[in-house]
């Protein structure tokens, strides 16, 4: 099942980035994108989202620097651009492979593409290990240890309920009762003609 590579590409992905847990380690992309290109955009995708976890750990130092804190929110909103072109280029795989089928004339279309679950199974991967990390903990207390293990029990069963959506999905829409749309991003915030606070200082 798709899920079934795409969980593991997310754990190793994190273990990997964990063996050096910083920020502004260099990125190495362990798949050839010209034979590889699932696996690969997979790979990239959830390297983001770990890096910009760690983003969204720092900048809610209280102690952070203003000038610091301003830097990194400049990096998130990078990231949040990347991880939102990643979710375009994982949907535009899906269109193409699926580019052949017609749907039936009942089909009907999900409340979200395939990618924007895939980012959702991205995420999720990064507070499993996360919630384990607390649940294990030797310097907690056995209360906080405790109240982790039933969040990371959750956790797991979520991961398995939205693996069983995605690959769903992506069986209903080969078999033709489901239709992909894909809408592009209208992010306005980046954008220097949409934004009227980048706009005027041109």
């Amino acid at each position: 099942m798709f899920t079934d590579k795409a969980n593991t590409i997310f754990q190793d992905v994190i273990k990997k980035y964990h063996i050096i847990n910083t920020v502004d380690q260099p990125f190495t992309n362990i798949y050839d994108k010209s034979t590889h290109l699932l696996e690969h955009l997979l790979y990239r995708k959830c390297w983001i989202d770990t890096v910009q976890w760690h983003y969204e750990d720092i900048i809610r130092d209280p102690q952070i620097d203003p000038v610091a804190a301003l830097t990194l929110k400049r990096k998130i909103d990078a990231s949040n651009q990347d991880r939102t072109d990643m979710v375009e280029y994982i949907d535009s795989y899906f269109l193409e492979q699926y580019k052949n089928v017609t749907p039936k004339s009942d089909a009907t279309i999900n409340t979200e593409s395939p990618a924007w679950g895939v980012d959702r199974l991205s995420i999720l991967a990064l507070k499993v290990y996360h919630m384990e990390e607390e649940a294990t903990r030797t310097d907690a207390s056995e209360t906080h240890k405790a109240a982790c293990q039933i969040k990371f029990d959750i956790l797991l069963e979520q991961r398995v309920d939205l693996s069983t959506a995605i690959d769903t999905l992506l069986t209903d829409i080969q078999n033709g009762d489901k239709y992909m749309k894909v809408y592009k991003q209208m992010k306005m915030y980046n954008d220097d003609e949409l934004n009227p606070v980048l706009r005027n200082q041109k």
